[in-house]
């Protein structure tokens, strides 16, 4: 059994088993979650709340985020290798230093995301939100930018 917690130490959820790769947690509410260095590769989690989770370093390759808050999430060095985030919430979200190598960002909100030195190979922002983020140092080699929306504060 793996209990998840939030970042005052209480148990907000329980699962059975010890692998959370590629477990079921559709719309589950994992605000404030505490997932330092999971491993939830091909984990399909859309619509789940993971608003203000700490997911920094974790394994979310492959991932099914479609849909997911993740307001003010850390993703700081997380490995969102090919994850898909369509249309999900990232909204003053820290993936500083992540890969995001072939991620799907179609219609995400990604505003005030911190995307320092993250690296962006290939993915698909199409119609993404990116006003006011900071893709400073980011890897945008090969990466779909069509439709993205900008402002003065997006800084690159």
């Amino acid at each position: 059994m793996i209990e998840i917690k939030n970042k005052s130490g209480e148990v907000i959820q329980k699962i059975d088993g010890a692998d959370l790769n590629g477990a079921d947690l559709r719309c589950d509410k994992l605000y404030e979650a505490d997932l330092k260095g999971a491993d939830l590769k091909r984990a399909v989690m859309h619509g789940v709340n993971l608003n203000g989770a700490d997911l920094s370093g974790a394994d979310l390759s492959g991932a099914d985020l479609r849909g997911a808050d993740l307001t003010g999430a850390n993703l700081q060095n997380t490995d969102l290798d090919r994850a898909n985030l369509e249309g999900a919430d990232l909204t003053d979200a820290c993936l500083f230093g992540a890969n995001l190598t072939g991620a799907y960002f179609y219609r995400a909100n990604l505003t005030n995301a911190d995307f320092y030195r993250a690296n962006l190979k290939g993915s698909n922002l199409t119609n993404a939100n990116l006003k006011g983020a900071d893709l400073t140092g980011a890897d945008l080699k090969d990466a779909n930018l069509t439709g993205v929306k900008i402002n003065k504060d997006t800084r690159f």
